[in-house]
């Protein structure tokens, strides 16, 4: 599952969220004959519900199949959704507007490249401007494992605009969660494989440099940050064969890591939420808005947490 803060929002704040039906090659399904969704929850509430949201016809939503998510508020405080999704096993990026009164979703275009494969997640920066993670090279699966066993590290960050798409940072094992600085200098990217982060700094032509590379210790998947205080929170999977091999008798667990001081010489990091999956199996993200944390995962439900 995938958390998205619209921590610019007004007059309320909110989070969006992936359906827990992603269906990905090696993983398993609750619900596999479901089509994916999108859910609102506002935060400002006393007790916050997950509301799906309607999407506008003229879009294929029996094989909408969501994985990372990212939201761009314009200047007139229109908001956009940009949705990873996966299609029939292939990789789009679809663009949507947000109808606050409806509570919709209107489809505006479906985007592809050549360099947008096995797309994992994104992070919008503009109007039509974003950065993505390839997490596998290979789309077929066996040659998939090929690569996670060989280690090849071929994956990579890709930048898209309607004019120019190019890749911003590679050498990843599998790249996977991605998220932008408070002040939008610095991309922060997850190599789930490598268990660590890499802080990257964001130039004018939307290049991107390495400055350093945060080891975690642990399967680290997706990344937000604190719109008060700009720590990353990283959803992260403590035993990665129990994900790929699910048994229901010994679940994944899950575990969420807070990263402060990011750009320090040495970041602290805790461990701010942990389970051995008797609540919470394979946890996948998790998302702070004062004071309110929601752990997202990869197939199992969603927690909703007072800090």
């Amino acid at each position: 599952m995938h958390l998205e803060k619209w921590s610019q929002w007004n007059p309320r704040a909110a989070t969006l969220l992936r359906d827990l039906g992603l269906k990905y090659p090696g993983m398993p399904s609750f619900a596999p004959d479901e089509p994916g969704q999108i859910f609102l929850m506002d935060l400002n509430e006393q007790n916050p519900r997950a509301q799906a949201l309607n999407i506008s016809d003229g879009f294929d939503k029996a094989s909408f199949n969501p994985h990372g998510i990212s939201t761009f508020i314009d200047e007139d405080h229109t908001v956009y959704l940009y949705v990873v999704n996966h299609p029939h096993m292939k990789s789009t990026v679809e663009k949507f507007k947000f109808e606050e009164q409806q509570r919709s979703l209107v489809h505006l275009k479906t985007i592809k490249h050549e360099l947008l494969k096995s797309l994992n997640d994104i992070v919008v920066l503009g109007p039509e401007q974003f950065y993505a993670t390839r997490d596998h090279y290979f789309t077929n699966f066996f040659l998939v494992l090929l690569e996670i066993i060989m280690d090849l590290h071929w994956t990579y960050v890709v930048f898209y605009s309607p004019t120019e798409v190019k890749v911003v940072a590679e050498g990843f094992s599998s790249a996977n969660g991605i998220t932008v600085s408070l002040d939008k200098k610095y991309i922060y990217a997850a190599d789930v494989a490598a268990q660590n982060i890499h802080v990257l700094k964001k130039h004018e032509n939307w290049d991107l440099t390495q400055v350093k590379v945060i080891h975690l210790g642990i399967l680290v998947d997706n990344l937000t940050e604190d719109p008060d205080t700009g720590d990353i929170w990283a959803g992260c999977h403590p035993n990665g064969m129990k994900l790929l091999i699910y048994n229901p008798e010994d679940p994944p667990g899950s575990e969420v890591l807070r990263i402060q001081n990011v750009l320090s010489e040495k970041p602290k990091i805790s461990t701010e939420y942990a389970n051995n999956g008797s609540v919470l199996q394979g946890s996948s993200v998790a998302s702070v808005y004062h004071g309110k944390l929601l752990i997202g995962t990869v197939f199992h439900k969603a927690l909703y947490c007072l800090l």
